[in-house]
């Protein structure tokens, strides 16, 4: 097996940031360009990428010991990300239901119609249990290229963190 290329800290921390940054920006660029509106759920996967990038951050301007740890705790945030991703995925195909009420269709309660149209959300949201789709007749759903991408991503990140860690001892 060919050994893994020597990346310092720094870089590290920089590139995962980079890769945290860019799929938010291809999550919010499919949002805004695209068409494609959100569920709940999917807002909910969002901000584990946005601790990655912090941390990434974090991780280039601290010392080695600290920045170690904080992309540790970065490849535990895309273990989090990938456990929200399988829910969503799980939701998606119906194997059980969401566990955010903001999923479910509103339910109004008597009062007049003009009480229950102020009552209603000004942007229309998505049901978490219908998939999105971002490339046209490709039956993977964002929800599942993210569960792929945030095991990925936590897999080799994880690889260099502990490798880097080996290397030192």
């Amino acid at each position: 097996m060919p050994a893994m290329p020597a990346l310092s800290q720094r870089t590290l921390a920089l590139l995962t940031a980079l890769i945290a940054l860019a799929a938010l920006g291809l999550a919010l660029g499919s949002e805004r360009w695209g068409g494609l509106v959100p569920c709940a759920l999917c807002l909910l996967e969002r901000w584990p990428l946005r601790a990655v990038v912090v941390l990434g951050l974090l991780a280039m301007v601290t010392p080695r010991p600290v920045g170690r740890v904080l992309l540790a705790a970065a490849v535990l945030a895309l273990l989090a990300d990938a456990a929200i991703a399988f829910v969503h995925v799980g939701v998606e195909y119906g194997w059980w239901r969401s566990p955010l009420p903001e999923c479910a269709a509103p339910v109004f309660h008597g009062g007049t119609i003009a009480e229950r149209l102020a009552s209603m959300p000004a942007r229309p949201s998505k049901p978490c249990d219908q998939a999105t789709f971002l490339i046209p007749g490709l039956p993977i759903s964002m929800a599942m290229m993210n569960l792929w991408f945030c095991i990925g991503f936590a897999g080799i990140l994880g690889m260099f963190v502990w490798n880097g860690e080996r290397r030192r001892a």
